[in-house]
């Protein structure tokens, strides 16, 4: 291919991991010293090279120099090669190819999907775990091929592939346990279940900002589709119905789901939508990210009682039966309002005066020694003020700081407030 403008994969190594840019230091973890050999490059001993190579933004276009890959990379682990301008599946199995401890690839903003990813080229991949190609516009058939040449793949993401429709390849991926394939376009729920059936042994599927509008499933099917899923988000689907959460219960194995932004929670209250969606997933231990405790899982089963007492019979789904078996019947909480008191009636002494008085508890001390100034005839500078409340054993207590908000004295009807002049 034509690449006039493009880096090679080795001058941008060498660029970077030079001793000006990335020095030698010794301890663990600190980089990897490449020694010189004698058929070796110039350059190799003066290169560093962690086990982690992050070469994304650098507009590579083609390998380089294979030799002096195999020389250099000989220890590395992960390679992060994102947002260049890699075209040609050959180069990456160039670079791929000379880095045998290859663990973790991202090829993703790549535009990959200008060739066509051969067997040949796809078995130099054959010891990576995770692949990342977001981006990439990778086409199911380049999917499928790396599959069949990966056999010990644990980790895919396609997200941002511009995906309807999902091709599901003749034989099974036994060994993916994640797959991200989020921001999508993915809406019909006949798309997902193929990949129930390409990768039987997935632990977590994220699905996040595509477009499901249902999972049409029958409870038993879904469980033969996902024995292993341990873990769902559907952040931000098109879901509209409680009847599709309660699907997530024929998952046998479920204990996380992600249910933010989905239209079913929208006309309800941040409160209810966790506790509702608590109360019909009895397995789950973490939702949205946040772990449900014993104690909150029985607050909101309790909560789900009570949600729908008094609704239709016809309407009350079959949970409630469920959970009134387990708690019983439930009356409504009787409302209390827990608001604080937004004012109190007080009696002001100075000297021989009694004067009753309304104050308001959000002011500060400050505040109401302005409201006092008339009434006292001192000065704010002048004044000090004591609060007595009638049931405290200890007397008056100075209310010595101006900041200070009234209602952080726990101050009552029927109290009383003591003005002294600093000069008494």
């Amino acid at each position: 291919m034509d690449q006039p403008s493009g880096r090679s994969f080795m001058q941008v190594l060498c660029e970077k991991y030079s001793p000006e840019n990335f020095p030698y230091r010794r301890g663990p973890g600190m980089g990897v010293h490449v020694p010189a050999t004698p058929q070796g490059s110039p350059m190799k001993d003066r290169l560093n090279l962690p086990s982690v190579l992050v070469l994304n933004s650098c507009g590579i276009t083609c390998a380089g120099d294979e030799k002096e890959i195999a020389a250099f990379c000989a220890h590395v682990s992960e390679l992060d090669l994102s947002d260049n301008k890699l075209e040609d599946w050959h180069e990456v199995s160039k670079i791929v190819s000379n880095v045998p401890q290859l663990e973790f690839l991202n090829l993703s903003s790549n535009p990959l999907n200008l060739s066509v990813l051969e067997r040949t080229c796809a078995g130099s991949f054959s010891g990576v775990r995770k692949l990342v190609l977001n981006n990439s516009k990778a086409s199911w058939e380049t999917v499928h091929t790396i599959l069949q040449e990966l056999p010990d793949l644990e980790e895919l993401f396609l997200c941002l592939n511009d995906y309807e429709t999902v091709s599901c390849p003749s034989i099974c991926c036994h060994s993916l346990k994640l797959l991200h394939i989020t921001d999508n376009n993915l809406q019909d729920w006949t798309e997902i279940r193929k990949l129930g059936v390409m990768f039987p042994s997935l632990d977590t599927l994220v699905l996040a900002n595509n477009h499901l509008n249902a999972i049409e499933e029958p409870d038993d099917s879904l469980a033969r589709l996902f024995p292993n899923l341990r873990s769902i988000s559907l952040h931000k689907s098109g879901l509209q119905s409680w009847e599709d959460i309660d699907k997530l219960n024929s998952f046998p194995k479920l204990e996380e789901v992600r249910l933010l932004g989905i239209p079913l929670l929208q006309p309800y209250t941040t409160e209810e939508r966790r506790k509702l969606v608590i109360a019909r997933l009895p397995s789950v231990s973490k939702l949205n990210g946040s772990v449900v405790t014993d104690g909150e899982r029985e607050d909101s089963e309790r909560f789900f009682i009570r949600y729908y007492v008094g609704v239709p019979q016809e309407e009350v789904p079959f949970r409630y039966h469920e959970l009134i078996t387990k708690y019983g019947k439930l009356e409504p909480l009787a409302e209390v309002d827990l608001r604080p008191q937004s004012s109190a009636k007080v009696e002001v002494h100075f000297n021989d005066q009694v004067e009753e008085m309304s104050i308001r508890l959000d002011q500060t001390v400050a505040e109401l020694k302005k409201q006092l100034k008339t009434l006292v005839q001192l000065p704010t500078s002048n004044m000090l003020l004591y609060y007595f409340d009638h049931e405290a054993p200890f007397g008056p207590e100075e209310m010595k700081y101006s900041s200070r908000a009234l209602h952080s004295f726990g101050i009552r009807d029927g109290d009383k407030i003591y003005v002294e002049s600093k000069t008494k």
